[in-house]
This record gives structure tokens, C-alpha cells and sequence, in this order.
């Protein structure tokens, strides 16, 4: 009876310790099958060239859910764990002069490419966001930005239509 005990305690306390690792989702970071895009080249591109792009759009869909939605959310809607990515672009869009709405997004794009690369580490020097090097091509990161971009249109457009 009390080894019995001892085991069901140890498959307690194990079984706490893995939901708990895996509260924000798998972070290990998935390629992204980017076969079906354009290439663009090794030479990093600023801004986004499938900015728009539906094909690139779906892949960059699939590439989020993946790799990014444990964090920042289903359909990039941020349930408070992670920055909200939809923000990322919002203020551009709110710019009336065309280039200055411009360059705003040539900024969210550098920003976004930046801290998907590198990652993000807190003050103690542990990562809260995986970097993404590694695994990243500039395809993949541009699609999965495309993704972020289009979301943000869809959700602007919704708020619009509420006023």
C-alpha cells in the first residue's frame, strides 16, 4: 500500500511539472515550409515583400499557429502572456500622410524581424522569447508577418464598421 502511494504521488508530482512547462505552449521553433512563396534571397529585405499576398498569408497562417500562437494567441488575438501583435502595425494605420504611414510600417517590419531573430531576454538574461535564427528563413518570417499585417487590417476594418 505505501509503495503504492509513493507512485501515485510521484505520477502527481510529475504530471504538475509537465502541464506546467507547457503552460505557454511549445516554443521550440518549427520550420516554416515556405516552398510554395517566391523566393526573395539571402540579402535581408526591408519592407515586407508579401505584405498582401494571400499565398503568403496562409503560409505565414500556418507558420504562426505553429510557432507563435502558444504565446501571443489563436488568430493573433493576445490573451495577455505575450505583447499583442495586432498593435504592432495599429498606429501606422492611423497615420494619414501615405508616407509616413510608410515608413511606419517599414519600422514595424524591421522591429518584427529584429525580435524574431534574436529573441527577447529579461532583465536576468533568460529568454521570454525564443529567437528564431536558427530555424527562420526570411521567407518564413515575412509570411508569418504578412499574417500578423492582414489580421490587423481585419480587426481594423471591424472596429470601423462598429463606429
Amino acid at each position: 500500500m505505501q509503495k503504492k502511494f509513493q507512485l501515485l504521488m510521484a505520477g502527481l508530482i510529475l504530471a504538475s511539472m509537465t502541464s506546467g512547462a507547457l503552460a505557454h505552449g511549445d516554443v521550440t521553433p518549427h520550420p516554416v515550409d515556405t516552398s510554395s512563396l517566391t523566393p526573395i534571397g539571402t540579402e535581408w529585405v526591408v519592407p515586407n515583400p508579401y505584405r498582401g499576398n494571400e499565398k503568403a498569408i496562409s503560409v505565414g497562417l500556418d507558420g504562426y499557429e505553429h510557432n507563435c500562437a502558444g504565446c501571443h494567441g489563436l488568430y493573433a488575438v493576445s490573451g495577455g502572456v505575450a505583447p499583442d501583435l495586432l498593435k504592432l502595425n495599429a498606429e501606422c494605420l492611423s497615420i494619414a500622410s501615405k508616407n509616413a504611414q510608410a515608413a511606419c510600417m517599414n519600422d514595424s517590419d524591421d522591429y518584427f524581424k529584429t525580435r524574431t531573430l534574436n529573441g527577447k531576454k529579461n532583465s536576468e538574461g533568460r529568454y521570454t522569447m525564443p529567437a528564431y535564427d536558427a530555424v527562420f528563413t526570411q521567407e518564413a518570417v515575412w509570411a508569418i508577418k504578412a499574417y500578423i499585417d492582414s489580421r490587423t487590417l481585419e480587426e481594423a476594418a471591424k472596429s470601423t464598421a462598429k463606429h
